[in-house]
């Protein structure tokens, strides 16, 4: 299935589409200055399984990585997938507190 991930950022979130439109997850954020705080990442139950959070969240992180941004992972879906593809961990900062 071919998907478009954008970030809605007057909602705070990027959101996967499928051709139609129609959204099949999200990912949602907190902005401070040069930090990306992703909170929450949501799919369809209907798409769970195929690819789909894993797909928004790599996307998202490739947007944050070209605005010159930095991640802080509160949400334990980035998290795990931070934790499993070493390619981004240079994005993550330490949370603050």
């Amino acid at each position: 299935m071919t998907t478009r991930v954008t970030d809605v950022a007057d909602q705070q979130r990027f959101e996967i589409t499928d051709p139609d439109g129609t959204v099949l997850g999200v990912a949602e954020y907190e902005r401070r200055p040069g930090v990306v705080v992703f909170t929450h990442t949501e799919v369809d139950p209907r798409q769970e399984g195929h690819g789909i959070g894993s797909t928004l969240v790599r996307e998202a992180l490739d947007a944050v990585r070209a605005a010159g941004d930095r991640i802080e992972p509160r949400c334990p879906f980035v998290r795990a997938f931070v934790e499993d593809h070493p390619e981004y961990r240079d994005l993550v900062v330490d949370p603050v507190g």
